[in-house]
């Protein structure tokens, strides 16, 4: 079963993406499919054996819309360059609907008028506006209607009506009608039409930026060895084994290890890490970073997509095409605007000439043709897609990935964030503390850094930085590292030992009581001379900087927060302390920490978990929205909805914002939106005309329907610049 995201071209409203996801899912093959209004794409679940992208294409095209299934294609019909297009017919098409408006209303007597609008408007309606009649028309075949029906059928109407009244004006003036001509309104119809779709399209690409500039973190070109040295060739043609070279100030193009070389790189467009990271032969690095200062060269493991930033875009782009329940609903009332609409048209022709035998006919056209304009199924469509685009996007700024958007529509509702201890609030790597010296310091340190500068135990290094600089170090006689436990070296006969605490004992070291670390939340490290104890040094896993700030944020926006732990009791206690946590639970088992979750859902809680590590993972997979530390195991973050790349705990923050924002964003849209049209539709009908003899004209109609759009386009924009 095939996944795949394309390019659709064409698409003018929600009635348009209904038509598009409904073909679709009656083809051979397609499990599921899913348009996007505001990037103008569509997912696709199928099964490549049983239908062909061609012949999706091909189902496609027979809606009257194009589906770009070759990638090369696709990089030459850009949004810009259709926009571009938009902005053309919309000058040109205004440039004929001016005059032909300023003859209909200031020389209305002059006895060319009639031919000269004639003449004027039918370039506008029949070439500027062939879009919409031919796409109506096609949705037709299918018996479809989406926008460009209601555009179509009310500047036709219009036209032809005038058109009818130019040739034979008799049949009104026989009849007790005076006929009005409405070429202006079929031809600033299709003018407004047009300006809001350009500026449409302007704002919907704004709010695909985001994704763009991260793909703008992974080059386009490498130097890949060859046997004539380093060549410079496009990213597609690098596959993995391939040695690549990277220059002071270049970005590095794929996921690998460093084979020769050593450097500074910053990976805060990864991690968010602000500070560049030393990286040496055999350390990891990942496309889209900055090699700072040295040359280095890398052998590529990952590349293209596979790589983690592609696998970020990949999420990126996934997460702005899927759909929230509210979108679900929006797409439904849609799918029935478009016909309710045609119907309620007619309905207001036949009650004008009903009501009002004398005007009736002529005032009904008018009103129905208005009623055709101003509706707007474009702007409910919109409202959600625009703002789960911008919302998603500003999170992966933020180095946050949502993978969907019904994961950022819950996340608005959480009420208790339960949060795993190891790699979660602390750092996940042990860290020295402190030493507590019993003899000598100044004697004494400089022997214990020689033994732990010749140690490869990874808290050996720990121990020596801690120590810092000594300039006079002793010679040792011998030294050995004994697997497990410490090491042991001699000075002139004197024997000294670093390791834990059960291997001096062994070695007959005398060992206070107090430096027992039994049910203690840290670890020690004891360092001996012969049988006498000199020093411990206490091993802790550092909480993190950002954990206890994160934790006030959470409570002062009335979220409860608890910790889960497999640590004992005494370790889980003093980490809640120090941050500030009131609830938590240690010594649990992987199944105990899911249970815990399942125990909140049933009290009604709406849960977020946060964890990192592969024991996380059945917790993460129950809870209502799964969280994982993107320093942790990668099975964690296959199965959370959210990866926060960066180790600052104050994003669980930044995503609960960003959720309420976006929430906030498609509320306000989406009654904007239902109210333009239930007050509008009426207004056009004429329901005003009883008490200020005026209707509502269907040029000022079309540009309302316009505006419409494009308002709620830009106020989703609007949480680009929203502080978090």
């Amino acid at each position: 079963m095939e996944s795949k995201i394309y390019k659709v071209e064409g698409m003018s409203c929600a009635g348009c993406a209904i038509s598009v996801e409904t073909i679709l899912k009656k083809q051979e093959g397609v499990s599921d499919a899913g348009v996007n209004l505001s990037s103008n794409t569509v997912w696709i679940n199928f099964d490549d054996k049983r239908v062909s992208p061609s012949q999706l294409r091909d189902a496609v095209r027979s809606m009257g819309y194009e589906l770009i299934i070759d990638e090369g294609q696709e990089q030459t019909l850009q949004t810009s360059t259709y926009a571009s297009g938009l902005k053309k017919d919309f000058l040109l098409s205004l440039a004929l609907s001016i005059p032909t408006l300023v003859l209909s209303m200031f020389f209305m007597e002059w006895k060319a008028t009639p031919w000269l609008a004639l003449i004027l408007s039918t370039p506008v309606v029949f070439y500027f506006g062939k879009r919409f009649h031919r796409n109506a028309l096609k949705q037709a075949k299918h018996l479809k209607a989406n926008m460009d029906t209601l555009i179509s059928l009310s500047t036709n109407v219009a036209y032809v009506y005038s058109l009818f009244t130019v040739i034979h004006p008799g049949f009104w003036l026989n009849r007790g009608i005076t006929p009005h001509l409405y070429f202006e309104s079929a031809a600033m119809i299709i003018t407004f039409i047009l300006l809001g779709k350009w500026l449409e399209e302007r704002a919907k690409g704004k709010t695909a930026s985001s994704i763009k500039k991260i793909m703008g973190l992974q080059p386009q070109f490498a130097w890949v060895k060859h046997k004539e040295g380093f060549v410079e060739v496009p990213l597609s043609s690098i596959a993995k084994g391939d040695v690549i070279m990277v220059k002071p100030g270049e970005r590095v193009a794929v996921d690998g290890f460093i084979v020769s070389g050593n450097s500074w790189i910053d990976e805060s467009s990864i991690t968010g890490e602000p500070m560049p990271v030393e990286k040496k032969i055999g350390d990891r690095v990942w496309a889209g970073t900055i090699n700072q200062n040295g040359i280095i060269t890398i052998e590529a493991t990952q590349v293209g997509s596979e790589s983690l930033l592609g696998k970020i875009i990949e999420t990126v782009s996934q997460a702005q095409n899927s759909k929230a329940s509210v979108q679900k609903i929006a797409d439904r009332i849609a799918g029935v605007f478009v016909p309710a609409i045609i119907l309620l048209s007619l309905v207001t022709l036949l009650a004008w000439v009903l009501l009002a035998p004398d005007l009736g006919f002529s005032h009904g056209v008018i009103a129905a043709i208005t009623v055709l304009a101003i509706a707007c199924p474009c702007a409910l469509g919109l409202a959600t897609p625009t703002a789960i685009m911008v919302g998603i996007g500003k999170a992966a700024q933020k180095n946050i990935l949502i993978r969907d958007a019904e994961s950022l529509e819950l996340t608005n509702r959480v009420t208790t964030v339960v949060l795993d201890k190891t790699g979660t609030i602390t750092e996940g790597r042990p860290a020295i503390s402190s030493i507590e010296w019993f003899e000598n310091e100044t004697k004494y340190s400089s022997i214990l850094k020689e033994i732990e500068d010749l140690s490869n135990h990874p808290l050996a290094k720990s121990i020596s930085n801690y120590l810092g600089y000594i300039a006079a170090k002793p010679t040792l006689d011998s030294a050995e590292e004994i697997p497990g436990k410490g090491m042991v070296a001699t000075i002139k006969n004197v024997t000294y030992r670093v390791g834990s605490i059960n291997y001096l004992l062994e070695s007959g070291v005398n060992i206070p009581a107090s430096a027992s670390n039994t049910g203690q939340p840290q670890s020690q490290i004891g360092f001996s001379e012969d049988s006498r104890l000199i020093a411990l040094v206490t091993v802790s896993d550092t909480i993190k900087g950002s954990a206890k700030k994160a934790i006030e944020d959470l409570k002062r926006q009335g979220i409860r927060v608890t910790m889960l732990t497999g640590d004992n009791e005494a370790s889980a206690n003093q980490t809640a302390k120090q941050i500030g946590i009131d609830e938590y639970k240690a010594g649990l088992l992987p199944t105990e920490k899911s249970a815990y979750i399942r125990e909140c859902q049933a009290n009604g809680e709406i849960v977020a978990m946060v964890g990192d590590g592969i024991n996380d993972t059945e917790a993460l997979s129950i809870a209502d929205v799964s969280i994982a530390m993107g320093k942790g195991s990668d099975i964690a973050m296959d199965v959370a909805q959210v990866t926060i790349l960066k180790s600052d705990l104050g994003a669980i923050t930044e995503l609960l914002t960003i959720s309420k924002q976006t929430v906030r964003t498609i509320k306000q849209n989406l009654f904007w939106a239902s109210i333009y049209n239930l007050l509008s539709i009426p207004i056009a009908a004429g329901v005003l005309y009883p008490l200020t003899g005026v209707l509502l004209d269907p040029m000022i109609a079309a540009l309302a329907m316009a505006l419409s759009s494009v308002s709620v386009v830009t106020n989703s924009l609007l949480l680009q610049v929203k502080k978090i």
